[in-house]
């Protein structure tokens, strides 16, 4: 290339100190990179598919195999996939559950301290308590009415454990 290629670059950065135009360089590298992991790391994990509400999507990680098999063997195969159970029904709610669940996962998974089996956390088990009593309130109110705010509340799982992932060993 020859020296008017860069006649335009050049002058961009002519007023321009030595520092300024070091950091401006550094900047554009960092903000290049991350952008260029970030799209990397959606792809490869096939970031795409949690958008959607294919039951599918939660197997693409390897430890919900078995979650998922026996969700496809339960009772509530028919009537509900896993967003039916384990994401809130607004909008902004099951976004924002999406979003912290999905960096939650990928940190986990990436660096390799997750649980297994995998376990719910308490946050996730409201929101599974709460599409519980959605579909199935006008059955327990009576159970779980009167103290669904205690912290020794009664829980559906508590009693119905393998509903929605079919029966544990």
């Amino acid at each position: 290339m020859t020296r008017e290629h860069f006649g335009w670059w050049r002058g961009r950065w002519a007023g321009w100190s030595p520092a300024a135009r070091t950091m401006g360089l550094g900047l554009a590298l960092a903000v290049g990179t991350t952008l260029g992991l970030g799209l990397f790391t959606f792809t490869y994990a096939e970031g795409k598919s949690y958008f959607s509400t294919d039951p599918r999507a939660c197997a693409n990680c390897h430890i919900m195999n078995d979650q998922f098999a026996s969700w496809s063997k339960g009772p509530h195969h028919a009537a509900a996939g896993c967003v039916d159970c384990h994401l809130p029904h607004d909008f902004v709610g099951k976004y924002r559950a999406k979003a912290s669940n999905g960096y939650h996962h990928s940190k986990a998974f990436t660096l390799e301290d997750f649980h297994e089996p995998i376990q719910i956390k308490p946050h996730n088990a409201a929101i599974l308590q709460a599409s519980c009593l959605r579909c199935h309130g006008d059955f327990v109110h009576d159970i779980v009415d009167r103290n669904k705010n205690d912290r020794d509340a009664v829980l559906c799982v508590h009693c119905h454990r393998g509903v929605g992932h079919g029966a544990r060993d």
